[in-house]
This record gives C-alpha cells, structure tokens and sequence, in this order.
C-alpha cells in the first residue's frame, strides 16, 4: 500500500458538487486519493473532523510593487499574507512595480524574484499600455496570465492608461494571441472633469470623492470595452465592478455570446461609503465605495451568482501615503489593503446568506483557474491535481489585529472586524505552509505557474 506524504482525515470537503465528509491523500505534491477510510500510512497525518477544505483561493488581483516599490508590498510579505488567508495562488498586477510588466525583461525580472521569494504560487499579469503593441506577442509567449490596462488616469507614470486607439490595437491583437484583457473600467473624462470641478471649488471631502467616480462612470467605460470586444473579437475581464448597473451590461452582453468574466471584491460587499466618511483615507479605493443601497444590490447580484469571481485587489502603500489626517481626500493612495481576507470574506457572506460552499469555491477557486487556463491542476479539489487546501474552522472566529496581519503594512479597512470564521491551515502543492497562525515552512517553495502548462520549476531568466 503506498506511503502518502499527507493524509487529510475526516475534513468536510468542498468539492465541486457539494460538501462530502472524506478523507483526502496526497503524494508528490498531488492529490491522489479522495475517499472516506484511507488506510494508507503517511509522514503527516491532520485530523480534519469539524474542519471545511476548501480549495486554495486562487486571487486572480494583486498588486506586489515589486520590483522598485518593495516597500510598498513585496513577494516576501505579500505571499505570507495570502497564505495566511488561505491563498495558494495568487495573479500580481503589472503596475505598481519599477519596471511596469509590459516587456519581457521587465517580466523575467519580476518573476526571478517570485521564485526567490514568494511562499505560495503566483502568476504574472502583463501590461497594455500605449507604446507596446509591439511587446505583447513576446509577453504572451512568456507566460503572461492575461493583460491588464486603465480606461481611467492611472496617476502612474510608469503605467500610463490607454487611449480608445491603443485600446482596439491592443485588443486586436490580444484577440489574436487567444488571451484575456483585465480592465480597470472608468471613464477617464467623466473621473478628471468632475474631479477638477471639486478641487477647483476647494470641495475634497468623501462626499466629494464619491461624486467624481460616480456609477455613470463606470457604466460608460465598461459598455465602450464591450463595443471594443464585439469590434476586435478580444475576451474581457472586469476586475472589481461596484455597480448593479455595470453588471447589468456585462450580463447582456453575456447573453449575446461574448466572452466576457466579472469580479468584484469583498470591501464592495462588506463596506459601503459611510465607512469612507468614518475611516477616511485607510477607506479610499477606486472605484469607490458605493452607498449602502448599492452594496445591498451588490451582495444580491453576488447571491444570484451574477459575479464570476471575487477577488482582493489588494493594493496597499506606505503609510504616509495613506495619512488619515490628509485634509485633502483626493490626495491620498486611493487602494484597500486586504488580500488576507476575501476568502474569510466570500465565506462570511455565504454563511450570512445561506450560500452553498461550493459557490464560494468556484467564486474563489474553480472559475479563476477555468478562466485563465489553470484548471488542468489548480483550483478543485479532484484526484490528479495540485494539493492546495485552505483548512477553515466555522467553530472559531478571527478578529483582525496588527499582530495576525501578515502585509507589510499594517493600515487597513479590516482593522478590528471580526469573521465568524478562521483560516486554520494553508497546504500548497502538499506542503503545510501555514499553521494555527503562523508561516511554518523556513523558506519560500513557491512557484511561477502559466496558462495550460504545470509548474515551471526552474525557468532560464
């Protein structure tokens, strides 16, 4: 009878179907066994009675400003975080970071410094921006998950926002490489205009912010991606949507036929726009917080199974940049620092509103690794593929401190909220990487994964 390397004993698992009372083994880093009453010995054996496993979060949304802004995040802390929130793999953003992922070099660099230092698995978004076009094919071919651009103004050199002509040359031939197009959906003249208004009246307040970024916005730029995509042919993903009525576009447009994905994020379902006035800038992101009527239309899209996938969009910052006592709102770093909890999250609300598990899990697992050509061994918890768990007790809470906060910084909208469940364990690729709290493996074992290909496990940089 084969030796297991590890044998997950009476967990409640989430499978694609439903949770089953079962016993999961695991050999080489694989799941090879997933039956009640394994017998087979092994070198770790973990009693998961009153336990859920569910798949290991795949976050397809971060932003680790490494290289150059290390220290703003960086793979090393960044990592620690997910894994603390049950991540096992994670999608860094191409912007943010000095140099911006928008040419190979810039890529290979980024991704030397994952495989030096990231405890989880990561892929690697790339950069539409104007000046390119000629960098995508190259990009693609390196393993890029997909490609990220801004409709609105990005306030980073380094990643500029593109224009409508950019656009359709870019999703022309983004379409021909056969990948995915992330959009940062506002309208860029809608934000700017409204905003220089404000500040030309001295009106920098959180009402003020919201009114810049209204829901219009939003609307505008993803209904001109969508006529983009019918014209060039190229596949959408529209990363955290705040709004009843952009989704309403996006689902028409589904029902068309296009190809088109959605997220949204949890600080969209959890919080609303009066936690912006009482918290101030820690509360700042864009798109903004929507007011409490449009949470609640939110979370019963989210009920609905109207969004493909939820998503962190963890983009932290120094802590200077985020000074609560800035009198001028539109200054400040406008991002939610919070990859450790979407998962937390997503299962908060299921519990709230009686979702079935197995929605969190394609919200946070299945879908993202269907989307972005992963599915062949990440994201369900089926025989043959990679072992990544995240190991949940419902029995016991977790209340966020500076302490359990495992991002560089610790400034977050988060701070003090108490979920009515906890992160006991992280396993990915069967290795125990987080436990009852702590990172417990001496040094990094994550690694650079790439659409329908498995792991490279040591790539020539």
């Amino acid at each position: 009878m084969e030796r297991l390397d590890v044998l997950l004993k009476n967990g409640k698992v989430v499978l694609p179907d439903g949770v089953v009372e079962t016993d999961i083994g695991i050999k080489d880093g694989k799941i090879v066994l997933i039956q009640k009453g394994i017998s087979n010995e092994a070198a770790m054996v973990w009693d998961a009675q009153s336990q859920y496993i569910f798949p290991g979060m795949i976050d397809v949304h971060v932003h680790f400003s490494e290289p150059g802004r290390e220290h703003w995040e960086g793979f090393h802390t960044g990592s620690q975080m997910m894994a603390a929130g049950g991540c096992t793999t994670y999608f860094d953003m191409p912007l943010n970071g000095i140099p911006s992922t928008v040419n190979r070099d810039a890529l290979m660099q980024k991704a030397e410094l994952g495989q030096e230092k990231s405890y989880v698995d990561f892929s690697l978004w790339g950069g539409l921006v104007p000046g390119n076009e000629q960098d995508l094919k190259e990009l693609a071919d390196s393993g890029v998950i997909g490609f990220k651009a801004f409709l609105s103004t990005t306030g980073n050199k380094e990643f500029e926002a593109v224009d409508d002509i950019t656009l359709l040359h870019g999703m022309k031939s983004i379409a021909k490489l056969g990948k995915v197009l992330a959009l940062h959906s506002e309208s860029a003249a809608i934000t700017n205009w409204l905003k220089d208004e404000k500040e030309r009246e001295g009106k920098v307040s959180a009402d003020d912010y919201l009114e810049t970024r209204p829901i219009i916005a939003e609307v505008e730029a993803v209904e001109r991606a969508i006529y983009y995509s019918e014209i060039t042919g190229c596949s959408l993903h529209f990363v955290h949507i705040s709004s009843a009525e952009a989704i309403d576009r996006i689902e028409k447009a589904k029902q068309r036929g296009m190809d088109i994905t959605v997220e949204t994020c949890p600080h969209y379902l959890l919080f609303h726009h009066e936690h912006l006035k009482e918290l101030g800038t820690i509360a700042k992101c864009a798109p903004p917080l929507r007011e409490e009527e449009e949470q609640k239309k939110l979370i019963k899209l989210l009920i609905n199974n109207k969004f493909d996938m939820i998503s962190s969009d963890h983009s932290p910052c120094p802590y200077d940049l985020k000074d609560p006592n800035v009198y001028n709102l539109f200054e400040a770093w406008g991002g939610i620092s919070g990859g450790q909890f979407s998962l937390l999250s997503t299962i908060e609300l299921a519990i709230k509103h009686n979702i079935p598990f197995e929605y969190v899990a394609k919200w946070t697992a299945s879908f993202p690794a269907e989307r972005f050509g992963l599915s062949q061994y990440k994201g369900k918890i089926v025989e043959g593929a990679d072992a990544d768990f995240a190991i949940v007790s419902l029995k016991e809470s977790h209340t966020v401190t500076e302490e359990n906060y495992y991002a560089k910084h610790k400034q977050t909208l988060y701070m003090g909220h108490s979920f009515p469940c906890k992160i006991v364990a992280t396993i990915n690729n069967g290795n125990l990487i987080f436990n009852d709290g702590e990172i417990v493996v001496d040094q990094p074992v994550g690694g650079w994964v790439k659409p329908r290909n498995k792991k490279v496990e040591n790539i020539t940089l």
